[in-house]
């Protein structure tokens, strides 16, 4: 323990952010430093607990509790606060291949989870990691490590998002070679194409990929499994393939006139806009506008958000987020959401902090139901709502009831719709001839990540469906272990 009384003498702070009517105007990460001294003092805030529920990495009510890749929290937390940077960095990437990610992206359930919240403000985790591991860089302690000998063994990936990058570290590092195919023209999946810029630099993404690409790494763009290359081919030409597509079908709506223009899907709109900003800075033109457009987003959660945000950098003339669920209590719910619950509590994100500042309000509807899309001459018009609440019958199913009178016309000339994903394509899977589960994953045994085909594994979000970036990476780390010992016989990797 840092210090036995650190968590009371020490108030939480966070990094101050840039301004967000100044962060609008631009796509750079919006996050500001701490010094040096200032994470010392929180990490002085941590009580090294007895049992550390913020490492625990379980699922508690449906959502992550504690640290899916089990990161020895407290131990870089005292090593911060004794000044000894590269130790915890060591600490660090013990547990976690790609902590620069996790520190920019991830909700941080460590810190729901935490002890200190039992009583007051937890530890500021997430910022004490993303510091960390940026220090790392800066002073040149994260270079190439390529493993001192090969096995001789040849392993695909098939995706590069969080979950085929972290399986390719490790089974790198256990000397196999590997080879990781994109059908996109950049490396990181929804690492690169999915979460804006303004939350994690692509530049920072790149720079992990160079560092694997020294390590041995292959990576092939631009090449789709089960189109460019067979999955026959790919077994033939490989001891092992891993599958770590993801879960990109998006979930779509069937609500009346959802064929007008300006109705669209929420990834096409956010890979648009990256595509186009990492190949000319929106010069060419090639994504949807929201610049002088009435903007409204179906989906409260973080693709939804990052619409929001978006949009507001792209000049909108409004922009609302709906969503069914109900407004959450300013503090946490002791009997219904208790510690080590992640906490559901009223807070604002980036982006609604952003269209606070620039509009005077939080942007976000509450317990809305959207009804029909209306248009002129094919082209989106407005769009009708009903407020509704949410009850659960005796089954713990959810029953959603309208209320009479709560009825709403909203101008909108762009409909985003971010309500989920429904699960992993399939073009490759039925080649494959894998199993599926009930929501359609990929089936694959919980715990060695193989499936019903030899020598094919899967991971991620294709696996256990969508999911945070920080389980993708605790899957691909996992699924290497378990391809190590498929190809080896045994394993010597975390």
């Amino acid at each position: 323990m840092s210090t036995p009384t650190g968590f009371m003498e020490y108030k939480r702070e966070l990094p101050v952010d840039r301004d967000p009517l100044e962060r609008i105007k631009d796509w750079d990460e919006f996050h500001k430093h701490m010094s040096n001294e200032q994470l010392r003092t929180q990490g002085a805030r941590c009580m090294d607990c007895g049992t550390p529920y913020c490492h625990t990495g379980m699922e508690l009510a449906g959502s992550a509790s504690g640290c899916p890749v089990n990161n020895l929290i407290p131990e870089w937390n005292n090593l911060i606060y004794r000044g000894l940077w590269r130790e915890a960095l060591d600490r660090l990437h013990k547990t976690n291949n790609f902590p620069e990610f996790t520190g920019r992206v991830c909700p941080a359930p460590c810190e729901g989870s935490c002890t200190v919240g039992l009583i007051g403000d937890p530890v500021t985790i997430k910022t004490i990691e993303q510091a960390i591991i940026d220090r790392g860089f800066e002073e040149g302690w994260v270079v190439p490590q390529p493993p001192k000998m090969r096995t001789g063994k040849r392993v695909a990936v098939v995706g590069s998002g969080p979950a085929g990058m972290a399986c390719a570290a490790q089974l790198n590092k256990a000397g196999h070679s590997v080879t990781v195919y994109e059908r996109a023209d950049r490396i990181g999946g929804l690492l690169t194409y999915g979460i804006p810029t303004m939350k994690l630099d692509k530049k920072v993404v790149q720079r992990r990929v160079d560092l694997m690409t020294e390590e041995g790494v292959d990576f092939v763009t631009n090449t789709e499994i089960g189109k460019d290359i067979t999955a026959t081919e790919l077994k033939e030409q490989f001891d092992a393939v891993v599958l770590c597509g993801g879960a990109t079908k998006a979930r779509d709506v069937e609500i009346e006139g959802r064929d007008l223009q300006g109705v669209h899907m929420a990834m096409d709109y956010l890979n648009g806009t990256i595509k186009s900003y990492l190949d000319s800075n929106l010069e060419d033109g090639n994504y949807i506008s929201a610049k002088d457009k009435h903007v409204i987003v179906i989906g409260g959660g973080d693709t939804g958000t990052d619409c929001v945000a978006t949009a507001l950098r792209h000049g909108c003339k409004s922009i609302t987020q709906f969503g069914t669920h109900a407004k959450a209590p300013l503090e946490r719910d002791r009997v219904n959401n208790p510690w080590p619950q992640f906490p559901n509590v009223y807070t604002l994100d980036y982006a609604q902090e952003e269209a606070k500042a620039l509009y005077g309000e939080d942007p976000r509807a509450f317990s809305v139901l959207t009804k029909k899309f209306v248009g002129e001459n094919g082209v989106l018009k407005e769009l009708h709502t009903v407020q509704i609440e949410r009850t659960v019958d005796e089954t713990g199913r959810k029953i959603y009831k309208e209320i009479p009178g709560t009825e709403k016309v909203w101008p909108a000339d762009l409909v985003f719709i971010a309500v989920g994903f429904e699960g992993p394509e399939n073009t490759l899977i039925n080649q494959l001839g894998l199993d599926q589960d009930r929501r359609s994953n990929v089936k694959a045994a919980y715990g060695k990540y193989t499936t019903n085909v030899d020598k094919v594994f899967a991971a991620g979000d294709m696996r256990r469906g969508q999911s945070l970036v920080v389980w993708a990476i605790n899957e691909g780390r996992e699924a290497a272990r378990e391809v190590d010992k498929y190809l080896m016989g045994s394993t010597q990797l975390p």
